[in-house]
């Protein structure tokens, strides 16, 4: 096979990338593309699960652990943070060394991490171990798309892909569902523990199944600098977005961080011109396919992640649902991504991504302004109803826009294709949970006060109000021991109709952030790589 270039794939370009010790076509289970992608299914299974798993946990680990909204905040964005940051770089190690490398070591990092959480006894513990998680999970997300990529013929690459996005859509909307009863028949730390498995199972699998793969023309040496650069760049974003709400978003601190956001992306750019072999070859983005599919990602997690970070606060404390309550209300969720995954497999490759991708992003834009009209009473009918249709719209999404995005990159940028693929997803989620998280608590300060006032409460100190805010936050009435039963229920009251006016704005937010998904929709193709494999050839 010759070397590829971006977006130049013939008919004949159907053989897998020339392997650096062992032949693909191997005979038996060694290099299988099929018994590849179970392999790598289950450890990707892991850690889009452990995405959402944890948000149905939060509430009992806060308890537990007698964390702050912040705290619980960073158990979720550590791990999408340490995700995003790592992601690209993991995916340029695989291309380097080995994606069954890159995938083994991923695999076997992020169970021992998951032990660790699960005998953790301090949030701070707990943080740090989120942290470890998101970081070897960044070294086999990519690997494993990089391993269908080398493993699968071209003309079956679309339904492996279509496979994949399957398990990683059912994985994470089937993530609140396990977690609940996890949560209320064991405990918290065994929504960790089961990694520990889960993990023994994918490395016995890869190191039984799983062949190397390596382009002729795959990197030789690492862009230090553009790493360096991209991380700082990122970190400081994300790290701007989540501490905006304590510092304000007009305090010089949260600027300053997101200035040097701004300054690392623009030096990042100007260097990858002038590397020999860059981190991110910047002609990539030279495809709009390409790029739309990147952006879509992220602005499909903000909207999704976000909102789910909320809606099992709503379930919980709330509606006062048992975790595993609130985990079978969200199935509608679950089964119709589970359901529609394939379908929208199908729609992909008779249409072509833009117009199922659109609709999905539509349909996600109408779930989201639903969920903005929930109420304090709302019947679960109705929640089914909007729950449901938000998996209806996700479904296309996560498999077409991994479909768009690798497609469309030459083989021996894989790895950093499915990098980019998934710090999209990770980085989304982190801004989802920052952005949203910031419009809750501002909604919040701004009207508990008044509510307060109006119920006819005793005054709060200033000190005193912050703490209700931080209570109210998550759902939760701010309600002190032997406080008489009539004023319990006002307080109660007002703490519940100021998380539901917080989170109606929150989810109007991500509706917004949909609708211009939707347009960004309309910009993506069928992959290059697809195209050559159905036998339309891009010279």
């Amino acid at each position: 096979m010759t070397s590829q270039t971006i977006g130049t794939t013939g008919p004949e370009d159907k053989a897998p990338a020339v392997p650096s010790e062992e032949s693909p076509q191997s005979s038996g289970l060694r290099g299988h593309p099929w018994f590849t992608l179970i392999t790598v299914a289950v450890g990707v299974m892991m850690v889009a699960l452990d995405g959402t798993i944890v948000a149905i946990a939060n509430p009992a680990i806060q308890k537990d652990l007698k964390a702050s909204f912040a705290d619980v905040q960073w158990i979720t964005n550590g791990y999408f943070l340490a995700l995003a940051v790592s992601l690209i770089t993991a995916g340029k190690l695989g291309d380097r060394f080995g994606h069954r490398q890159t995938f083994l070591i991923g695999v076997t990092g992020f169970a021992a991490a998951s032990g660790a959480i699960g005998l953790s006894h301090s949030i701070a513990a707990v943080v740090t171990f989120r942290v470890f998680q998101g970081l070897f999970g960044a070294l086999l997300m990519p690997a494993a798309l990089g391993l269908l990529r080398a493993t699968f013929p071209a003309e079956k690459l679309n339904m492996a892909i279509g496979i994949w996005g399957m398990v990683i859509g059912a994985s994470t909307a089937g993530g609140p569902i396990l977690g609940g009863v996890l949560v209320e028949h064991v405990n918290w730390q065994s929504v960790f523990f089961i990694n520990v498995p889960v993990g023994a199972i994918a490395l016995l699998l890869g190191l039984l199944i799983l062949l190397d793969h390596r382009a002729q023309n795959a990197p030789r040496s690492f862009d230090l600098l553009g790493i360096a650069l991209l991380s700082a760049a990122m970190f400081c974003l994300v790290w701007a977005l989540i501490k905006a709400p304590a510092w304000g978003w007009g305090d010089g601190k949260t600027w300053a961080f997101i200035a040097a956001s701004v300054l690392g992306f623009a030096l990042f750019s100007v260097w990858e011109t002038k590397v020999r072999e860059p981190l991110i070859p910047l002609g990539l983005f030279r495809s709009v396919p390409l790029s739309a599919g990147v952006v879509l990602m992220v602005l499909m997690a903000i909207a999704f992640m976000g909102g789910l970070f909320f809606v099992t606060f709503y379930l919980q404390n709330v509606h006062g649902m048992s975790p595993i309550d609130a985990g079978l209300h969200l199935l509608p969720l679950t089964g119709m991504m589970i359901v529609a995954s394939p379908l929208a497999g199908v729609a992909i490759t008779k249409l072509g991504p833009r117009v199922p991708l659109a609709g999905g992003m539509i349909a996600t834009a109408v779930a989201m302004y639903g969920m903005s009209t929930l109420k304090v009473d709302t019947g679960s009918a109705l929640m089914s109803i909007w729950f449901g249709l938000l998996g209806l719209g996700l479904a296309p999404v996560m498999v077409g826009a991994t479909e768009v995005i690798v497609g469309n990159a030459p083989m021996e940028l894989s790895g950093v294709a499915g990098g980019l693929q998934q710090a999209a997803m990770q980085i989304g989620g982190s801004l989802g949970t920052a952005v949203l998280g910031a419009v809750m608590a501002s909604k919040v300060d701004n009207d508990l006060a008044g509510n307060w006032k109006a119920a006819g409460l005793p005054p709060l100190t200033p000190g005193q109000l912050d703490q209700a805010s931080e209570a109210v936050q998550v759902g939760v009435a701010p309600v002190a021991k032997g406080t008489p039963e009539p004023i319990v229920a006002k307080i109660t009251g007002v703490a519940h109709d100021t998380f539901i006016s917080g989170m109606s704005l929150a989810s109007l937010v991500a509706c917004g952030v949909a609708t211009v998904a939707v347009l960004v929709a309309l910009l993506t193709k069928r992959g290059e790589n697809a195209e050559a494999g159905a036998g339309v050839g891009h010279i």
